[in-house]
């Protein structure tokens, strides 16, 4: 156990060593540039016939570890199965299912044995709708869900709140067999898009309810994890999984978290989506590795107050801006610095973001910067020109000192500048809208008159 217990403070001095030269950009590019060099491929996924069937354009199953569907008049779901034998892990990651796939997802559920589903997001994310409501929308037979197309019926048994998450009990029957099976959701309802959880400990403590219900076994068939793309927040929960079962049978000396999700990505592409997904994954693991240790928790004093509360607080419905490409967000660092994190009783100096939860689209676009409570008083170089304009202490009729009059006035002219750059952006959206409504019927125009002049022609000679 104390060998354990040093080899653990060296996966926690890699983590600040890291975290202290501010490197998660750069250690995530590192890990995007080594699995470019993956040989596989994703065929059937570009195929055209397969290409509705995938909710995001670059994000594909490679062909040597998709799932394949049997009783189906396609074999293709957007599902890998991925693979941590170190750990004795399977996991299924897949994307949200679709309104046209939800048959395709449960008949994945029923032919793979699995007896559990984790879903890390919400149905809707920033208005936009991130995955198809799948299962029955009430309890009892009468709201069953009937999929005629691979004869199988989905029944709630029952649901139950448990604060940040949800549980639902499913009943599976297959009309041909006529067997039936008890499949568990573990409905993840806090997780922000391309974000963490606020918490550590929440997300540990939602992972061993996880495990408690069997759900994972080697015994059982593999449990499917999805988000919306079913890379970033699923590829986050099989890595600090798979690296606490190390942990637990091997030891701390004994787990690479790079190497781990290196081998992830190789049945699945792009697992983790963020530099801070990769970050919260260090701090999951270093915090699980104490809890498995008597003594860490002991010298640590682990309180849970020094986190966030359990009760996780949802991101911000407001608009965020357009992700980039889902491939660029393996490759490329965040558009800001990842900001600094406070120290923890349990963790030493490590950090635990407890402030919003950085989200986007699906799982990495840029996050708005945070509203300032007051304005700054260094400003930017296109308002230092501005910086003549008033004297600095005389005081106005209100009282007030210059200088604060100076920040009321740059805070408004900056404000009036960001309403400008909205109103420039809804009148190019409106144009891109007209000239997209025009197209159509322009291009039909043009073609009646080609179409004319060449009858005319034929009809002349």
């Amino acid at each position: 156990m104390n060998n354990n217990k040093m080899t653990s403070k060296s996966v926690e001095a890699e983590y600040l060593d890291i975290a202290n030269k501010n490197a998660w950009p750069l250690v995530y590019q590192k890990l995007g540039r080594e699995c470019q060099a993956y040989p596989y491929t994703f065929t059937e996924a570009k195929k055209p016939q397969n290409k509705p069937l995938n909710r995001y354009r670059d994000v594909n199953p490679y062909d040597h570890s998709r799932i394949i569907l049997k009783r189906c008049e396609r074999d293709y779901i957007n599902a890998n199965l991925v693979r941590m034998d170190r750990a004795n892990r399977k996991y299924i990651l897949t994307q949200g299912p679709l309104a046209f796939t939800v048959g395709h997802f449960w008949l994945m559920v029923w032919e793979q044995d699995s007896r559990a589903i984790l879903m890390l997001n919400k149905v809707i994310e920033k208005n936009e709708i991130k995955c198809h409501w799948y299962w029955p929308h009430g309890i009892g037979e009468a709201h069953k869900l009937v999929l005629s197309d691979v004869k199988l019926t989905v029944e709630q048994i029952n649901e139950e709140d448990c604060n940040y998450y949800t549980t639902r009990l499913f009943k599976i029957h297959d009309m041909e067999t006529e067997e039936s099976r008890e499949v568990i959701q573990f409905h993840y309802t806090t997780w922000p898009d391309f974000g963490v959880p606020s918490s550590p400990v929440a997300f540990l403590e939602f992972l061993k309810r996880v495990r408690l219900s069997g759900a994972l076994d080697a015994n059982v068939g593999p449990a499917v994890v999805h988000c919306s793309a079913g890379i970033g927040r699923s590829g986050t929960f099989c890595l600090v999984d798979s690296c606490l079962v190390i942990i637990e049978n091997e030891g701390v000396n004994s787990v690479n978290i790079q190497e781990v999700l290196l081998q992830m990505r190789r049945d699945r592409m792009g697992l983790i989506q963020t530099p801070d997904q990769l970050r919260f994954s260090y701090q999951a693991v270093i915090e699980g590795a104490k809890r498995l240790d008597p003594e860490w928790k002991e010298d640590s004093k682990l309180e849970e107050s020094i986190y966030a509360t359990v009760a996780e607080c949802e991101a911000s419905e407001e608009a965020p801006p357009p992700p980039p490409p889902r491939g660029e967000s393996l490759s490329r660092p965040p558009a800001r610095p990842l900001p600094a994190i406070p120290a923890s009783a349990s963790l030493g100096n490590l950090n635990y973001s407890a402030t919003a939860e950085s989200s986007s689209s699906d799982e990495g676009g840029p996050p708005s910067p945070p509203a300032r409570e007051s304005p700054s008083p260094t400003f930017s170089a296109s308002s230092a020109d501005d910086e003549d304009d008033e004297p600095t202490s005389a005081p106005t009729e209100s009282g007030e000192t210059s200088e604060t009059a100076l920040r009321r006035r740059r805070t408004r002219e900056l404000s009036e500048r960001v309403s400008a750059m909205k109103r420039r952006a809804r009148r190019v959206e409106r144009w891109h809208a007209l000239k997209r409504s025009l197209y159509k019927p322009l291009t039909i125009t043009i073609g009646v008159f080609l179409a004319s002049i060449l009858i005319y022609s034929y009809v002349k000679h």
